[in-house]
């Protein structure tokens, strides 16, 4: 079957081959070819549980995949998980994770409402929350839920196996998430889900549970997580090795073009919406000599206009380059006003409340190596302090800058 795709006509192969992109798990391939090759629009499911308020590029590359299946004139649920965020997903975690209030979790699912449209087209988004038919569902409801799985089943999953051979305690409320996870397919009739590859035996739960429900299970997508700044670890605003969808243009800029040029391939297939061959034709153009930054540019003004604007994206790297090249303090800065108990802090907490850092340790490792300038001046020692009364420019590396003026709280 050819449908259309921004005026032009794309065949089956093609379309699968541009929806498999990027992805590490597709289970099973044959039953996504079946269900495209019936022509009706699939209902495409992720959901997200908003743990925190801000959403960065890693979370992107689901949304990426949503508009994908979008733009082939399928319909994305974008699902936020205000009932599964009050159980705490344990996928991948070796400890009971702590719960949010209630409160948290819908300011948090605020924020997501608005950045999400930065990627997905507002007119052809469904969003809804599961606490829709997970708070209408009664206790027998959910014992008849529970029968739909066994705790040998469950036990199977890597993380619980782990905590349970180590000794380490399980909570009985963790059992249900995937459980939950699963009957969100129920209810929103899902013919695809799609998740990060840490999801992929949540995933697998829910077509068992669709099953047991009388439905034909998901086809499951799953996906890479993607990695952090340091090109090891998965990005994390935890970690601090993040790029939020909310960051200033320039400070998004100066992030991108900080990554490696190995680093750089593996946002450009999970983060750009260049085709596959143009991507190829990029890299052979580093082959053939072009300098690996210039390429870096492109990718950093493509990701800073998808979030901000084209406009925004110019100033960008204009910014770069005189901050770079010419060694200069960003002439758009504003003054924040920091408040400190006494009449001095420490510069690593500083470091830390500004969001330079993830932790006072790291604050000190880039004092160390040499990172840190105070107005310019390069500080040689983590126990520098700053007075209260006085107004710095700080920066970290050659991207993160801050003006600030310190004032005593008391």
């Amino acid at each position: 079957m050819n449908i259309r795709k921004e005026g032009l006509v794309i065949d089956l192969e093609s379309q699968l081959t541009d929806l498999k992109r990027g992805v590490i798990d597709l289970i099973p391939e044959e039953d996504l070819r079946k269900r495209l090759q019936e022509g009706r629009p699939l209902r495409v499911k992720a959901g997200f549980d908003p743990t925190a308020p801000d959403l960065h590029l890693g979370h992107s590359v689901l949304i990426n995949k949503l508009r994908q299946f979008q733009q082939y004139g399928h319909q994305v649920i974008f699902l936020i998980g205000d009932f599964t965020g009050l159980i705490g997903d344990p996928s991948g975690k070796n400890a009971t994770r702590p719960r949010l209030s209630t409160e948290e979790i819908a300011a948090n699912a605020r924020t997501y409402q608005e950045q999400i449209y930065k990627i997905l087209d507002p007119e052809r988004t469904l969003i809804d929350f599961n606490s829709r038919w997970m708070g209408a569902m009664n206790a027998a409801g959910l014992i008849e839920l529970a029968a739909k799985h066994t705790v040998a089943r469950m036990l199977e999953r890597d993380d619980f196996h782990k905590r349970y051979r180590g000794g380490q305690p399980i909570a009985i409320h963790e059992f249900l998430y995937p459980l939950v996870q699963g009957y969100d397919s129920v209810a929103l009739h899902a013919d695809v889900e799609l998740g990060g590859s840490d999801q992929k035996f949540n995933l697998l739960v829910g077509r068992q549970i669709q099953e047991a429900y009388g439905q034909a299970p998901q086809v499951v997508l799953t996906l890479p997580l993607l990695e952090g700044l340091d090109g090891v670890q998965k990005m994390s605003k935890s970690l601090g090795n993040y790029i939020g969808i909310k960051d200033a243009p320039e400070q998004m800029f100066g992030k991108l073009m900080s990554i490696s040029d190995t680093l750089m391939w593996r946002y450009f297939e999970l983060l750009s919406f260049h085709p596959l061959n143009a991507i190829v034709a990029l890299q052979q153009s580093i082959a053939d000599g072009r300098n690996p930054r210039d390429v870096k540019f492109e990718l950093a003004r493509e990701i800073v206009a998808r979030f901000h604007s084209e406009a925004a994206a110019e100033r960008a790297k204009a910014d770069f380059l005189a901050r770079f090249a010419q060694g200069a303090v960003p002439a758009n800065l504003t003054e924040q006003v920091l408040r400190i108990a006494g009449p001095a802090a420490r510069l690593t907490a500083i470091l830390k409340d500004l969001g330079f850092v993830a932790s006072a340790s790291e604050a000190s490792r880039k004092i160390m190596e040499g990172a840190v300038r105070i107005d310019q001046e390069k500080v040689s020692s983590h126990q520098h302090e700053l007075l209260a009364g006085k107004s710095y420019i700080v920066s970290v590396g050659r991207r993160s800058f801050a003006k600030i003026r310190l004032e005593n709280s008391h």
